[in-house]
């Protein structure tokens, strides 16, 4: 962990803007895609989970916007 917390406090500040909103994009992304997985949508009616790549891009999008913001 010190060696995490050593590489970020010597970013710079350009870099920083960069990492946390691609961050924010693959965790959403991955939850996105897991919210399909175990919740899911058993009629197929659901316009956001019945497609795991709906749901993948909703969740990265919505992940992304929250982290940037």
């Amino acid at each position: 962990m010190k060696r995490i917390t050593a590489y970020w406090t010597e970013m710079d500040d350009k870099k920083k803007r960069l990492v946390k909103p691609f961050l924010g994009i693959v965790v959403g992304g991955v939850l996105g895609y897991a919210y399909y997985a175990l919740v899911g949508c058993s009629t197929g009616h659901c316009p956001i989970t019945s497609n795991p790549w709906i749901a993948t891009f909703w969740g990265a999008a919505i992940g992304g916007f929250s982290v940037a913001s």
